[in-house]
């Protein structure tokens, strides 16, 4: 934030309160209240009381400007979302307003010092047909060793395969795409079905597609936008249920540390098969088969929320803290642990994947929860 005078200062967080101030200005205030510690050239000239009171008002006037927006942008059905966490409303704007800074390569957190937590980024391991493993992080842009049925190149974070028109092998092989904590890829195969992969997750295969369907198996969590094709349907297998396309933009996360498997369509529709039964669904409709076998169908679901890690953002609506720390777990590629009782908050908010660790805790801390970091684990106070 630039340098102001403390008068010229003051002048700025009343025209931010007041409602007068200009996009700049509340992205100027707002990104010094969310790094009010780093920021000495103001608070020096301010005693306690008065840093108190800036402290106080800010907040204040950040809750009351989302709340307003809110209500004019949030449908009626989600307004009990933010009325049940409108005390940490907060988390939202701040967290837009420090996405990608990259300044800070030092994290403090309540005394500590350390060295911050990088975000993740474009790292997998390639398991070929015989059993060897390409670590695609490091490997250079460019065509990879063929494979059968199938011609592999890798540009820009990104893995595709194309059918090779020459071949005669009618042997089905596979590959596996496998991301580690704190990484995530994009995949095309050789049918042009496009496949993005979030952390802690593998999707197995065919190098080609022969057969009379195309069927996958995927653990952890990905994002498909399937080349449809009736003659031949396109499946998703995971420990526990069969996801088969009808001309779909479908999301599935079957982590096993989650409660639950989803499976949330974005555009088209889907059969789902499993020890239920089969189970069609539609456009922004979410399919939950939990831990203890129960199922549920979901309307109206925030498909923003669902695909966000897609599309570099985390985004929380209404959840708890241990689903949020179960996406930084895997991003930042640290363990979670849990001091004292775990706080029953729910949480609205949007910040970048690109942040730092630091960015994302600071933000967490506004709301009143606490962290230490030891190492490569963040323990939740």
């Amino acid at each position: 934030m630039p340098r102001h005078p403390k008068k010229d200062f003051l002048k700025l967080v009343e025209k931010y309160l007041n409602g007068t101030a200009s996009a700049e200005e509340i992205s100027a205030v707002e990104n010094y209240y969310a790094h009010f510690s780093e920021n000495p050239n103001v608070t020096d000239k301010l005693n306690k009381d008065e840093i108190g009171a800036l402290k106080a008002s800010l907040r204040q006037g950040i809750n009351d400007r989302l709340k307003s927006a809110n209500k004019r942008v949030i449908p009626v059905y989600r307004q009990k979302y933010f009325q049940a966490a409108a005390s940490i409303l907060l988390f939202l704007t701040l967290a837009v307003f420090i996405v990608s800074k990259q300044r800070h390569n030092t994290l403090i957190i309540k005394g500590q010092t350390q060295r911050d937590l990088a975000p993740g980024g474009d790292k997998a391991t390639l398991t070929l047909a015989d059993g060897s493993t390409i670590d695609l992080g490091q490997l250079r842009n460019g065509a990879l060793t063929a494979q059968p049925g199938a011609h592999i190149t890798k540009q820009n974070g990104q893995l595709a395969y194309q059918a090779a028109a020459d071949s005669t092998d009618t042997h089905v092989t596979y590959n596996t795409l496998t991301t580690p904590k704190g990484g995530q890829f994009e995949l095309t195969l050789a049918d042009g079905t496009k496949v993005w992969l979030n952390a802690a997750s593998s999707l197995t295969f065919p190098t080609a597609f022969t057969g009379s369907e195309r069927q996958v198996e995927l653990t952890g969590e990905a994002y498909f936008e399937v080349a449809h094709n009736a003659k031949q349907p396109f499946k998703v297998k995971t420990a526990n249920q069969v996801i088969q396309d009808i001309g779909t933009r479908f999301n599935i996360n079957c982590y096993t540390d989650e409660a639950s498997a989803a499976t949330t369509l974005v555009e088209g529709s889907v059969k789902i098969y499993d020890a239920k039964g089969q189970t069609l669904i539609r456009p922004g409709q979410q399919y939950l088969l939990k831990n203890n076998g129960v199922s549920e169908l979901k309307s109206d679901v925030d498909l923003d929320e669902v695909t966000a890690w897609k599309n570099g953002m985390f985004q929380f609506n209404n959840a708890d803290i241990k689903t949020i720390m179960r996406q930084i777990g895997r991003w930042y590629n640290v363990d979670i642990e849990y001091a004292g009782p775990v706080p029953a908050s729910t949480y609205h908010g949007r910040i970048s994947r690109n942040s730092n660790a630091s960015d994302v805790l600071k933000i967490l801390e506004l709301s009143g929860i606490n962290f230490t970091m030891e190492g490569r684990k963040i323990i939740v106070k």
